[in-house]
């Protein structure tokens, strides 16, 4: 592994400052127009059955949806819209132990990903706000046990769990 020079590693901090300060100066004004009381939860897994995902999308499906009842327990309210969750992508990287096939301190890709969007449902199907978020989980494991239905289960609760964050 070649070492990190201090130019580039001041050169990384700054760009990875940068780009997310774009994206969280308009996350408020996102979260400020979602409600905060919800009637009923659910989550639409129909974009990853549609990739062939099929029970694996079911899985996913069902631990975002305990993960929305766990989190936002104190926001249910009968006359709030319906909760909505359409995980849309979902990405499990091969090199779990934080590596790639190639070693060159470029950084390894050893994270999963979701994606997807929330929505605030009126009583007749409207979509009265939405908010689109991509969740990354870094993943620490042995590359000879990946346990992918325990990272998928892991991903969706983090990503409902930054839900609860952001909105």
């Amino acid at each position: 592994m070649l070492p990190l020079s201090r130019r580039s590693f001041i050169m990384g901090l700054a760009c990875s400052g940068f780009a997310g300060a774009g994206l969280l100066a308009h996350a408020p004004a996102w979260a400020q127009t979602f409600p905060q009381a919800f009637s009923s939860f659910s989550v639409d897994i129909r974009p990853l059955k549609a990739k062939g995902l099929g029970p694996f999308a079911d899985l996913v499906g069902q631990a975002a949806l305990d993960e929305l009842y766990r989190s936002f327990a104190d926001r249910i309210d009968r006359r709030g819209p319906r909760f909505m969750l359409v995980i849309t992508d979902i990405y499990m990287t091969p090199f779990t132990d934080g590596g790639s096939w190639r070693d060159l301190g470029g950084g390894g890709s050893g994270s999963d990903g979701m994606d997807g969007e929330a929505l605030a449902l009126g009583p007749k199907g409207e979509i009265l706000a939405r908010h689109p978020q991509h969740a990354v989980l870094d993943v620490a494991r042995r590359s000879t046990e990946p346990d992918e239905p325990g990272r998928a289960v892991a991903l969706a609760q983090h990503y409902v769990r930054w839900l609860r964050r952001r909105l």
